[in-house]
């Protein structure tokens, strides 16, 4: 009787201790989130050389650019049939989101010159001539002719006024110190600083009649370097080339503003022909792009006062002077607008734990001619990205939360694909969306780019010091980003350059948008004839190295973003950006009165609140080995949902005056450049018409943008708080 008590004592204490060993190995398990311990190794192999591949970025780019494919062309349709095929093959379901949208297309051009009454006028050809050897010649055909999208059809004659960059400050400039009104001239601009709309709006409220915009050789054709050599010899615009482009300056299908465009006609509500240019995005005049040679010619034409230093060409360049004429320029024009339809191409890798928290890559398809730059280099690393992607799976890696892939279409006319598609999700995505991740031209040179909002600054510095220098293989990107020994500069993403508008600035979504190269000196092709992959082979990346970069650096923080049990987001790095923002606006503002104290103090609260939801982050992780699973992922889920939507906080319904549809008030555009990034872009604009009106009501407007920018800053730090008032 002892033996067996004794016995039964045993098995039942034994069974006892496997009992509590075996609970205890499941509360580890239940309490660790289960992507941790093997995600990192995940992302090690990511960037690994067993998964990344030159040779398939190069040959993803031959495919998408053999020949022109504009939006809702067949070329363009087969680009996304292509783009559908990698995604589907790399075991990311994948779909085709369909729009139909307002599209501009030329009809008939002409620019005519008359230099004296006595001569017949001078008709230029306004064709960009294949280069010898031209393997794409037989299809340059299809190429669509210059022209700007959504220019004004008509006719437009009158003594030609050269006006710079038609900027603002040109022509203010022109009628202060050279006394020259350009009221029913037809102006002559050349291309950089600003955006191509803006030179025609500028034109427009100065009173010209009609505007020609050109290529520089000083900027575009190499000036005086390169001895006068152009592609395919160097990497220069030929004389001949012309960068075409939109000049419609809303954002999305301009016959749906604010609503998707998701039917075709009687399917869905639009504006009218004379409703759209009643909205006032659209150009009032006509307008052209020409190449460098002709506008050379054309500034052969023009008398008057000589321009200023900076206003002046390359060495060997005439002299500009800026009439008005006696060159005389007939410009007409004449498009057609029609309904067409667009493909986005949309991928979806489920997330495994928080399948409705969006980590969104995207990058657009359609380009005005071959795009192997712009904008078919991002193509070709996004398909890279996938393709990786597909390999991790196989390796049993799955996202903590959805990543989703995205392949706009119709960006060249207006950021339309990426537009359309965010105005029909808004509400999903403001409610879901982690972070947008962009990259446009993702290679154009030498040199790495990064804009971003700043919570995610950190994050890409850490991605570059994991990613190898495509130039130089003993060091790390970030050791060739801040070789000069300063902190790597990292561009806001206030202007309307790529898809990351729609995300940033109409809805609040933390992005980035990342590139190799970034200005005319390394990509002076821009837009043009000669935007090819011969061109990428010989001058952007011939070992396309900085494609293999772009891919692992724009994946490694998507990764992270969609794998880190919390959210990398650094609130902190964003109230010092603020903070210095406001350094600027104090020397900027030159009106005493203006209390910028509101807006200090709001970002003292967010960083406090910052500061605050750091703490609360270190203190859940150091409870997880005694909070419940259920208990512990709610308290993750909580800070992180409080850390994706606080971005969101510093929009405004009432968006910015006079362009509402961008509701963001800490980044923006400024009102005479799409292009150009601004803080405070509300405060900024005030303070420019203050300067010019100095009356108390001007000024009070100042005040009143001031004090919206506070309120939304301080929105910002009650989401991170977490707590109602």
């Amino acid at each position: 009787m002892i033996t067996v008590a004794a016995t039964a004592a045993n098995t039942t204490t034994t069974i006892s201790t496997l009992l509590a060993i075996a609970t205890s190995f499941l509360l580890l398990l239940i309490t660790s989130s289960p992507t941790t311990p093997k995600s990192s190794n995940y992302h090690t192999l990511f960037l690994s050389t067993s998964l990344s591949s030159n040779v398939s970025i190069s040959n993803h780019l031959q495919a998408l650019t053999h020949s022109p494919h504009i939006a809702s062309s067949e070329a363009n349709s087969q680009a996304a049939n292509y783009v559908l095929k990698v995604f589907t093959s790399s075991n990311v379901p994948s779909h085709m989101a369909s729009y139909h949208v307002l599209l501009s297309y030329p009809l008939s051009r002409s620019l005519l010159l008359t230099t004296t009454p006595q001569e017949p006028p001078f008709s230029f050809s306004l064709k960009q001539e294949p280069y010898k050897g031209d393997p794409y010649a037989a299809v340059s055909g299809e190429v669509v002719p210059t022209f700007h999208a959504y220019a004004k059809s008509g006719t437009a004659e009158g003594p030609v006024v050269y006006v710079n960059y038609g900027r603002v400050e040109d022509y203010l400039s022109l009628r202060k110190k050279m006394g020259v009104n350009v009221s029913g001239c037809v102006v002559l601009a050349r291309y950089g600083k600003i955006f191509r709309g803006d030179i025609v709006k500028n034109a427009y409220d100065e009173g010209a009649v009609g505007v020609v915009v050109y290529s520089d050789r000083k900027d575009y054709g190499g000036g005086d370097d390169d001895g006068g050599r152009w592609f395919p010899d160097s990497k220069w615009l030929p004389p001949s080339g012309v960068q075409v482009g939109s000049v419609y300056q809303g954002t999305g299908d301009p016959s749906t503003p604010g609503w998707a465009s998701s039917g075709g006609d009687g399917e869905c509500e639009r504006l009218t022909k004379e409703e759209v240019e009643k909205e006032g995005d659209v150009p009032l005049i006509p307008s052209l792009p020409v190449s460098g040679a002709d506008g050379e010619k054309i500034l052969r034409s023009i008398g008057g006062p000589v321009a200023e230093h900076d206003w002046q060409g390359s060495k060997d360049a005439p002299t500009y002077r800026v009439g008005p004429g006696p060159g005389i320029l007939n410009l007409t024009f004449k498009g057609q607008e029609n309904i067409a339809s667009i493909q986005n191409v949309i991928g979806v890798i489920e997330g495994a734990e928080e399948p409705d928290r969006y980590v969104i890559l995207g990058n657009h398809r359609d380009a005005w001619t071959f795009g192997a730059v712009d904008p078919n280099s991002g193509t070709a690393a996004l398909l890279e990205i996938a393709q990786r992607f597909g390999k991790l799976q196989k390796q049993g890696w799955k996202p903590r939360r959805t990543i989703i892939l995205c392949n706009w279409d119709a960006e060249e006319y207006g950021l339309i694909g990426s537009t359309e598609w965010v105005e029909e999700n808004r509400e999903l995505l403001a409610s879901r969306a982690v972070a947008y991740l962009n990259s446009d031209c993702a290679v154009g040179g030498a040199g790495f780019n990064a804009m971003a909002t700043p919570q995610l600054d950190e994050l890409i510095k850490k991605a570059t010091q994991q990613v190898t220098d495509p130039d130089n293989s003993s060091q790390s990107l970030y050791e060739a980003w801040t070789s000069s020994g300063t902190s790597p500069l990292i561009g806001r993403l206030g202007g309307g350059g790529s898809d990351y508008k729609p995300f940033v600035q109409h809805v609040g979504i933390p992005s980035i948008d990342l590139a190799f190269g970034g200005d005319t000196a390394d990509y002076p092709v821009y837009h043009s004839l000669y935007d090819d992959f011969i061109w990428m082979q010989k001058f952007g990346d011939p070992m396309f190295h900085r494609h293999v970069a772009a891919a692992s650096v724009w994946g490694l923080v998507a990764l992270w973003l969609a794998d880190e049990e919390f959210l990398p987001f650094d609130y902190q790095s964003y109230a010092k950006e603020l903070q210095l923002n406001v350094k600027n606006l104090e020397d900027e503002i030159s009106n005493k009165d203006i209390n910028l104290s509101p807006i200090l103090k709001s970002i003292k609260e967010l960083e406090k609140a910052a500061i605050k939801i750091n703490d609360q982050r270190k203190e859940i992780e150091a409870s997880k080995g005694w909070r419940t699973w259920k208990e512990y992922q709610m308290k993750v889920r909580d800070v992180n949902d409080r850390l994706m939507m606080a971005e969101r906080a510093f929009t405004d319904r009432d968006g910015l005056l006079g362009m509402t549809w961008h509701k963001h008030l800490i980044y923006g555009p400024t009102k005479n450049n799409d292009y150009g990034s601004q803080s405070f872009p509300g405060i900024g604009d005030a303070v420019r018409v203050a300067k010019n009106l100095q009356t108390a009501e001007s000024w009070h407007r100042v005040q009143h943008e001031v004090w919206r920018v506070s309120r939304v800053i301080k929105h910002a730090s009650l989401v991170l708080i977490g707590q109602l008032t």
